[in-house]
């Protein structure tokens, strides 16, 4: 009769045990602390909040810390266009030139651009930690990669928006109509503390993207995922109109979107939409959203 292995144990005591509660089983693993890393947890209000403001300061301070080189932004954004003038897609001034031409609506447009970036990109924020804490942490994170990613753009690849280009004739339309977009307008004061050639990849149409997917996948109501839907095309229609980016720039865009995905699958293991809802704690104070 062979000799029989006997596997080590270890009593199971009460956690609530102060005597007990440290011992270990000697032959374990030791911890680890990647992997509690990477479950989901309950976010953090005050975190969450000093997480997003020191992230945003970084992120301005990077993007306008790269180099103005005015001469190669030009030089990037002519190719631009020509690449879209051989694919038969250069179709931004005829757009940007109609609707400037109807007042109420290209304002409106002006306003969309230089709010609705921030508003609703903070609104789904807001909603996600409400609603779905489980996922907040592993759907910020594709946010924060998106963003994180644009910068190597913004500082390797210089590029002067349609607006900015010279001898294309394209309208500076918050500029024109006198908008609070103008602000980012050439000559300007905020143009001495903002890059005007950070342009590529849209960063407009990657936040409303992420924006969007999120309310498809997260959202009940069917007007809701109908909103989602609409939000990145309707801003695409906006940064083209306000000749502030080419078509082109939304494709680096949502090739910034696809790359947070990637990171967020590859730290959590799986889609930041199929972890749990919720998780262990409190439920959030006040009405839960749909």
């Amino acid at each position: 009769m062979g000799a029989t292995s006997i596997s080590p144990k270890v009593e199971r005591v009460d956690p609530a045990d102060p005597v007990t509660e440290d011992i270990e089983d000697p032959a374990a693993p030791a911890p680890r602390r990647l992997s509690t890393l990477r479950v989901p947890k309950r976010p953090r209000l005050w975190f969450e909040l000093l997480l997003i403001a020191l992230s945003y300061g970084v992120y301005s301070v990077i993007r306008n810390a790269a180099p103005t080189r005015v001469d190669k932004a030009q030089e990037n954004a002519r190719w631009i266009w020509d690449v879209q003038d051989a694919l038969g897609l250069a179709f931004e001034r005829t757009v940007n030139h109609a609707i400037e031409g109807v007042t109420w609506l290209i304002v409106t447009m002006n306003y969309y651009y230089a709010t609705l970036h921030f508003v609703v990109t903070i609104a789904v924020l807001v909603w996600l930690f409400r609603s779905h804490p489980g996922r907040y942490g592993a759907t910020r994170l594709v946010l924060f990669a998106t963003t994180g990613v644009a910068l190597l753009g913004y500082y390797f690849y210089p590029l002067a928006p349609p607006r900015l280009m010279e001898g294309m004739d394209f309208i500076d339309t918050a500029s024109v109509h006198n908008t609070w977009g103008s602000l980012s307008a050439e000559g300007s004061a905020m143009a001495s503390v903002s890059n005007q050639y950070a342009a590529m990849p849209s960063m407009h149409i990657g936040w409303s993207l992420w924006c969007g997917i999120t309310i498809c996948v997260l959202a009940a109501p069917l007007w809701l995922k109908a909103l989602g839907v609409l939000y990145p095309v309707v801003t695409l229609l906006v940064i083209v109109a306000t000749a502030n980016h080419f078509w082109l720039d939304a494709v680096g865009g949502v090739l910034c979107v696809a790359f947070g995905f990637a990171v967020a699958r590859l730290w959590y293991g799986r889609s930041c939409f199929r972890l749990p809802r919720r998780v262990d704690g409190p439920a959030p104070a006040g009405p839960r959203a749909s």
